[in-house]
């Protein structure tokens, strides 16, 4: 028999945008738990801004979860001023990738492990895909799709502490990854079905929600938009929106797993468990 509290398998569950600079999701993280001693969990970014924050969650969970896969979120990349890691770019994100490794946390450079519990077997993929400025208006340019998030006052925040050294820009770093991660797709199990995680959306639907649209186009690329069909896909991860939620694209579920800032929680009430259980699947409704 199960102790009080725990279920009797092993579960793959999810959660993002964990913001730990908040002294409330601090709190929270605390209280991460597995109900399983096979728990796996997926991290999908915004961890936190600083190394050392990062580093402390990923400390905490790594020792509480059987395995835990972490994907960046553009905060992570984030190089704020009185952060004692000063690394910028490619570097940063390396160094989050060797602190992962360190810690046994598996990384999009890692080999992509599969997931045997209920649910399974599913190859979980880790993607490190950023965006490139492409959910912008039909017709419109990157300058004038700029332009108008200006106008409206709309600017993400990578645009001064997101650093993309040796790439000149976020779309020139975002077709790199596009072209290596796409290679390491095509080295899957062509007989399995994978799991899908990145921060970003890996589609533009999900976008069509955001309370204002400029944003879109600091939320992901249009060269992901057929990767849940391509890679066989049987559940999709992402976090980025701050908006939880579970649709349904081309068959293929879609988990928005962020946990978001301490206002959005008390504004729409979200105060139950925050982690998402991805597999095995939620029984139909």
């Amino acid at each position: 028999m199960s102790a009080p509290g725990t279920v009797p398998h092993g579960r793959l569950l999810a959660i993002s945008d964990l913001h730990v600079g908040y002294a409330r999701n601090r709190e929270t993280v605390l209280g991460l738990r597995p109900g399983h001693a096979d728990d796996w969990l997926i991290v999908a970014g915004d961890v936190g801004e600083k190394m050392a924050d990062v580093q402390w969650a990923l400390t905490l969970l790594a020792e509480r979860f059987a395995t835990v896969i972490w994907v960046p979120g553009n905060h992570e990349l984030w190089t704020p001023a009185d952060d004692p890691v000063q690394l910028r770019g490619e570097q940063r994100y390396r160094d989050l990738v060797r602190r992962c490794r360190d810690l046994g946390v598996v990384t999009p450079e890692d080999d992509f492990p599969v997931w045997r519990g209920a649910g399974g077997p599913v190859v979980v993929v880790p993607l490190f895909v950023l965006y490139d400025y492409t959910f912008r208006p039909p017709g419109t340019t990157k300058e004038q799709a700029r332009h108008w998030a200006e106008s409206a006052g709309i600017v993400c925040t990578d645009e001064f502490l997101l650093h993309t050294d040796p790439y000149p820009g976020a779309d020139d770093w975002c077709r790199a990854r596009l072209r290596e991660t796409e290679r390491r797709l095509a080295q899957c199990d062509p007989g399995l079905p994978t799991v899908l995680v990145n921060h970003f959306p890996l589609t533009r639907e999900p976008t069509w929600v955001l309370r204002y649209p400029q944003f879109a186009q600091w939320c992901g690329t249009t060269g992901t938009a057929t990767w849940h069909l391509d890679h066989r896909a049987a559940v999709v991860v992402y976090g980025h929106l701050h908006i939880p939620r579970t649709t349904v694209e081309d068959g293929v579920r879609f988990e928005e797993v962020s946990l978001g800032y301490p206002r959005e929680q008390d504004l729409y009430g979200r105060h139950g468990d925050p982690l998402r259980v991805i597999l095995p699947a939620p029984e139909p409704s």
